[in-house]
């Protein structure tokens, strides 16, 4: 990170802090594909209409997600994608970390990783045999 004046740190911490809830980060996975409901994501992952709401609301304010009005809904999409970017980045990192456990780092691998990772332990455990 360059040498950052204070006020831009500040927002960059605003920035992070938003990506810190599980439920926020659930959203944007279940964003990344297709646009969905307020409804839809309510019952998607198991929150309240109101309490989605609120997490939408604040995602938008931050500038990932963007509102469109379809009838009576409310759909979000992503509006900055660049933010898959950096949980690909932290999710990679982490899973690196965790080289060591085969079902941590299966749970940051991407999927093809994961495919490779668990024919080369069939493959071995064959081989073994």
């Amino acid at each position: 990170m360059k040498n950052l004046p204070p006020e831009a740190i500040t927002q960059v911490a605003a920035y992070f802090q938003t990506l810190a809830e599980p439920t926020r980060l659930r959203i944007l996975n279940l964003l990344r594909h297709q646009p969905r409901s307020v409804g839809e994501l309510a019952h998607e992952t198991g929150h309240s209409v109101a309490n989605v709401s609120r997490h939408l609301a604040l995602l938008a304010q931050r500038g990932l997600l963007a509102r469109e009005t379809r009838g009576t809904s409310a759909y979000y999409h992503i509006a900055d994608p660049a933010i898959y970017e950096l949980c690909n980045l932290v999710c990679g990192n982490l899973g690196r970390r965790f080289e060591n456990t085969e079902a941590q780092r299966a749970a940051f691998a991407p999927p093809h990783r994961a495919t490779r990772a668990t024919r080369a332990t069939r493959t071995t455990r064959g081989a073994a045999r």
